[in-house]
């Protein structure tokens, strides 16, 4: 795995630069706002990933380590893939992201090319618990397991993150933990 790299920066791209290391020039694809950042023989390290297709390699690199963290996080959302997540990071900064997360508005990441309303509220699901708060943000979790996968049900099925958010609420403290039950209990809430 190459983890970061260092070198000249020899081409300069709408979306990538490639950087000359001992005479060996790597093409990396950046977050958009890099390419104008970077100046032509100036030397530049990057953390990076390997993105390892069947029929292609693709190299993607990042200021700080954090983009690359948020860069990852992204590309485990189902639907999500490294062009899509490089996207993101083009246009939300960890700092946005984290917030967006932690205030629950999933309409932010609908922002990024690309992204409907039903793939933001996947990475809104995605991201919650896997992201830790910055000072002064904090992380509320009002779901155990179970409910975290009632939830992502409910959104399969269309609902919003906020309205599945409240049937689950609705659901009797006192009721059954299998998930079965619990859904079907939120799926009475939106029928009454």
């Amino acid at each position: 795995m190459i983890t970061n790299i260092e070198g000249q920066v020899i081409e300069i791209a709408t979306d990538n630069i490639v950087i000359d290391v001992s005479g060996i020039g790597f093409q990396l694809f950046v977050p958009t706002y890099l390419p104008g950042r970077a100046q032509m023989g100036s030397r530049i390290q990057l953390f990076t990933y390997l993105s390892v297709r069947e029929d292609n390699l693709s190299l993607y690199g990042f200021q700080t380590k954090e983009e690359r963290e948020f860069f990852l996080l992204l590309l485990g959302v189902n639907g999500v893939g490294p062009k899509l997540a490089l996207a993101g990071i083009s246009t939300l900064n960890p700092e946005t992201i984290r917030r967006a997360v932690f205030s629950e508005q999933a309409d932010i990441f609908s922002q990024i090319p690309g992204i409907g309303k039903k793939t933001a509220q996947r990475i809104l699901l995605h991201l919650s618990g896997k992201i830790k708060p910055l000072e002064g943000i904090e992380s509320i979790s009002i779901f155990d397991d179970q409910d975290t996968e009632v939830l992502e049900a409910l959104i399969g099925l269309g609902y919003s993150v906020v309205e599945a958010q409240t049937a689950i609420q609705a659901i009797p403290r006192d009721a059954p933990k299998d998930i079965e039950t619990r859904i079907r209990l939120a799926l009475q809430y939106f029928s009454s």
